[in-house]
């Protein structure tokens, strides 16, 4: 699997887009968990991070990306422009996370930067 780079930008620092080559996307869906929730609980009492929860949104994002990832490797890009994120509540205690982006084919630069 080759590497993809990912940004936030329309465009990635000295090189072109050559072809655009479509949306891609990657979701995961989490849930979450009685213990932790017992933690989270007694954080909020007591005030500070929810770590716990800061840390299944951490797995959430690492895992959406992947699966973007893994789409645009799957079209054969270079690149994954303009990548953002969204999240939905299905469910109580459940919720989408959503990567999504432009998968690109790059070329050098022809003018320099």
């Amino acid at each position: 699997m080759k590497r993809i780079i990912v940004v936030t930008t329309p465009t990635v620092h000295g090189q072109e887009v050559s072809r655009t080559l479509g949306m891609v996307r990657g979701n995961t869906i989490r849930a979450r968990h009685m213990g932790k929730d017992i933690l989270a609980l007694f954080r909020n009492i007591v005030g500070g991070e929810i770590t716990e929860y800061t840390k299944l949104i951490a797995e959430a994002r690492e895992q959406a990306i992947d699966r973007m990832i893994d789409e645009a490797n799957s079209l054969g890009a270079d690149a994954v422009v303009t990548c953002r994120f969204t999240t939905s509540v299905l469910m109580g205690g459940a919720a989408e996370l959503l990567a999504y982006g432009t998968a690109v084919a790059l070329e050098p630069a022809s003018r320099p930067i």
